[in-house]
């Protein structure tokens, strides 16, 4: 519309001249009309781009104060609560000495409890009676000798505990299989003397496999113990367990013995506390 009045207008004439010009000189009276209409859009035109012009600073500075608002970064935070608590030393070491002391004693607790008396274990209403035996041996015939030894030693301990001895305990007549999981079912501890021979006897492998799957998760219950078996050799179903390594006897009885002892201190213990 602006270019259209320029070429209508002389060069030596103003299109938009002001109000009250009597200079503009047009052909009709549509003409004049024409040229009011073009001075009034100019004139809000340049009316609305001053408006304009006015509030961009201020939307400027407003949209610049808003992405350079300073936010608290989690670093700041810290170095905070690093001064707030900095502010106040002794209540803060103090506190931070009594929940150390609580959790260190707390830990302690679980760790070292206090074992559970003779007495206890073998109270006639003890956990220690649900089942027949305290140990079964798991064994292979050419070990048969060094298992008598370790079975009298269980024996004579002030604990008297009661062991399994296939040869010697299991029923005349009998099918293997059952009397191998009636030994591991009615049995607290077993007790898995890993030998060549173990490892070459079918049915050792057998009750192995029945005591894992009586007890998973053992806790105590298997207590496997290696003697002339390198350790690549040792069974991978037993690889989660730590195993006895049997260079002397009398230590290696003392720590099956211990270990027998502990498993049932524990149940006896919990079983106790349950009915509490």
């Amino acid at each position: 519309m602006l270019s259209l009045l320029w070429c209508l207008t002389p060069a030596s004439q103003d299109p938009f001249p002001a109000a009250g010009n009597e200079g503009l000189s047009c052909p009709s009276a549509l003409g004049l009309a024409r040229c009011r209409c073009w001075r009034t859009e100019k004139e809000s035109f340049h009316t609305g781009d001053q408006r304009l012009s006015s509030a961009l600073p201020a939307m400027a500075g407003w949209f610049r104060r808003l992405l350079h608002k300073p936010k608290h970064s989690s670093a700041e935070s810290s170095l905070n609560a690093g001064r707030s608590a900095s502010s106040s030393p002794s209540s803060s070491s103090s506190s931070a000495m009594s929940s150390n002391s609580s959790s260190e004693t707390s830990l302690a607790r679980s760790v070292r409890l206090s074992p559970v008396s003779l007495s206890v274990i073998n109270a006639s209403g003890s956990a220690r009676w649900a089942k027949s035996y305290d140990v079964c041996i798991c064994h292979s015939e050419a070990d048969l000798e060094l298992v008598e030894e370790l079975v009298s030693y269980l024996e004579g301990q002030p604990e008297s505990f009661r062991c399994f001895l296939q040869l010697r305990d299991a029923t005349p007549g009998s099918a293997v299989v059952t009397e191998l999981c009636d030994a591991v079912q009615n049995s607290h501890c077993w007790v898995m003397l890993i030998t060549p021979g173990f490892l070459r006897d079918p049915w050792c492998k057998y009750q192995m496999h029945q005591a894992l799957a009586e007890a998973p998760m053992t806790n105590g219950r298997t207590i496997p113990v290696l003697k002339d078996v390198d350790r690549k050799d040792y069974p991978k179903e037993l690889r989660n367990l730590y195993y006895i390594y049997m260079a002397l006897k009398e230590n290696s009885f003392r720590q099956i013995r211990d270990t027998i002892m502990r498993y049932l201190q524990e149940l006896c213990r919990s079983s106790t506390s349950w009915t509490e």
